[in-house]
């Protein structure tokens, strides 16, 4: 729970067995902490237990949903997995010192000092739990779900940065976790329900009075924000991913959608919604009438919306038009997908009842997002850029961008990940030869797959065998583009971003695209004036 109920905390103590020859004092102090201690029937409403063995009067120092993470004391919740079972690791939970366990079955036999608690839905009935012994954190700050298949992450960090005044703005997201007093690596985009509640409650504690947090089909499918109230839901776009877990596009935008429907057992108080992009479109129609929606994008129909935009290389402007009014955006985003992330963002802010004047003078200080188009400068006489880009979209949008205001050749190193949706690398492969000059084809996340797999996928997505050439080793791809590039031309390292890792079967390696790039740089002596 990242760190919010430490392995010395008090009421944990309380639970251990004692040492002999403890002291009285001692004793009688911690008699008096496990007294005040939450018990079971505290956290759960009428009708939620379907049956149970042991007493619910029973105190809990803490919840659970990891075996490795039980002290004593704690309440282990067996959740159902795709790969494993949590039903497999009771024995252990108990052993390391769970005096109460949520499970789908009870067993026939249980240890008299555990309490056995069987419910309809254990992720369910986590995330209900959770909100309660938190004590519901998300109503005591304005919370701003992001969703969409491409820009949340962009848009997170842009509607943190605009609201992010006077006050302490928390996120969780892909890339870190602001807790308000201090930021964590992230290790997932939208955590389970326990680290999601147990995170905003350290915000709430640490002055936060609003958070962001970036929702995934997977966060949503899960129950992971079952029952958080959302301030503010925001639709960013919906384009093919995801598809080895849900299967079809239809269903992929069903599960989006339940983030603004009640479908997550909470309607959002506002709904921001793309209104350029078709599922957007639909998505309004499905917004009940007490939710306030507001619309972005270039379309003439949006409440805020973008015109005259021009692009290039070093900037982004356009009109910013609003309900009452109109502004000059000149933003150092590049591409037109970061005048629909800038959008989102503003019209987020302006929704919650910040002024757009206000709203600009913060826009002007904001310096993108890691490994989102991130421009590597280190004297090179031709541009390179790592992004995150990892969908047929997001790169056919992220080098058509770039097409456009590359006046050499557009180099491109890409790969697919490994355990994913297989149909789509063909895509994605067909959309960067329709744009790339060159390209590098190499490992992404192999995971645990071959390359020999990836690539045969990826393979029938080619239209021009003599515009790309096959490497494994991804540093190997990425030095060879650098070799092979000239002052005019502009490389898009896509696929990882900010990751600083590579996953393989079992292992997992460092490995950053920016850092490998400017040591490539420095040892090829690719800085203007460097050689002899």
């Amino acid at each position: 729970m990242i760190g919010y109920l430490t392995q010395d905390y008090s009421l944990i103590s309380a639970f251990r067995s004692q040492p002999v020859g403890r002291t009285r004092k001692k004793a009688t102090v911690e008699q008096r902490v496990f007294k005040m201690a939450p018990k079971l029937s505290d956290y759960f409403g009428d009708g939620e237990i379907l049956a149970s063995k042991g007493t619910l009067d029973r105190p809990i120092s803490g919840l659970v949903m990891d075996s490795r993470r039980v002290v004593p004391g704690t309440l282990f919740f067996a959740l159902p997995g795709l790969r494993t079972d949590g039903s497999g690791y009771i024995d252990e939970a108990i052993a390391r010192g769970a005096v109460a366990i949520v499970t789908e079955k009870l067993p026939p036999v249980v240890p008299a000092r555990v309490t056995f608690i069987q419910v309809a839905d254990p992720r369910a009935s986590l995330a209900r739990v959770a909100q309660r012994y938190y004590r519901f954190p998300d109503r005591d700050m304005a919370v701003v779900g992001v969703t969409g298949t491409n820009g949340k992450t962009t848009v997170s960090h842009l509607i943190k940065h605009l609201l992010n005044g006077d006050q302490r703005v928390g996120l969780i997201g892909t890339i870190n976790y602001d807790l308000g007093a201090r930021t964590v690596p992230s290790f997932k985009t939208t955590p389970e329900s326990l680290d999601i509640f147990g995170m905003l409650a350290q915000m709430r504690d640490n002055g936060c009075r609003q958070a962001v947090m970036e929702v995934s089909s997977h966060g949503i499918d899960q129950q992971r924000v079952l029952g958080l109230q959302f301030s503010a839901a925001v639709f960013t776009n919906l384009t093919r991913d995801h598809l080895d877990y849900h299967k079809t596009l239809d269903a992929y935008f069903d599960v989006k959608t339940k983030l603004f429907t009640g479908g997550t057992g909470s309607e959002p108080k506002l709904a921001i919604i793309n209104v350029d992009d078709a599922h957007g479109e639909q998505l309004v129609g499905r917004v009940p009438a007490n939710v306030r929606t507001v619309t972005f994008g270039e379309n003439p129909n949006a409440q805020v919306r973008a015109e005259n935009v021009s692009l290039n290389f070093k900037n982004t402007t356009f009109t910013l038009v609003w309900p009452g009014g109109s502004l000059q955006i000149d933003s150092p985003l590049i591409g037109r997908y970061n005048v629909s992330n800038l959008l989102a963002a503003v019209a987020t802010a302006w929704a919650l009842g910040r002024d757009p004047l206000v709203i600009m003078s913060r826009l002007k200080s904001f310096k993108g997002v890691a490994g989102r188009m991130e421009r590597i400068e280190e004297g090179q006489a031709f541009n390179v850029l790592v992004d995150y880009a990892h969908t047929d979209d997001a790169l056919r949008n992220a080098l058509g961008m770039l097409r456009a205001i590359t006046p050499g050749r557009l180099l491109v190193v890409f790969g697919c990940g490994g355990n994913r949706d297989r149909a789509k690398r063909p895509m994605m492969m067909h959309a960067v030869q329709e744009v790339a000059d060159f390209t590098f084809a190499t490992a992404d996340n192999p995971r645990g797959e071959t390359l020999t797999q990836i690539f045969a996928d990826m393979k029938e997505g080619v239209t021009a065998p003599e515009k790309i050439t096959w490497i494994d080793d991804r540093r190997r791809a990425i030095s060879l583009a650098l070799d092979i590039a000239k002052p005019g031309d502009c490389l898009l390292i896509a696929g990882k971003g900010h990751e600083s890792y590579q996953e393989f079967a079992d292992t997992v390696i460092p490995f950053d695209d920016r850092q490998i790039v400017r040591e490539l740089i420095g040892i090829k002596t690719l800085k203007p004036g460097a050689q002899s």
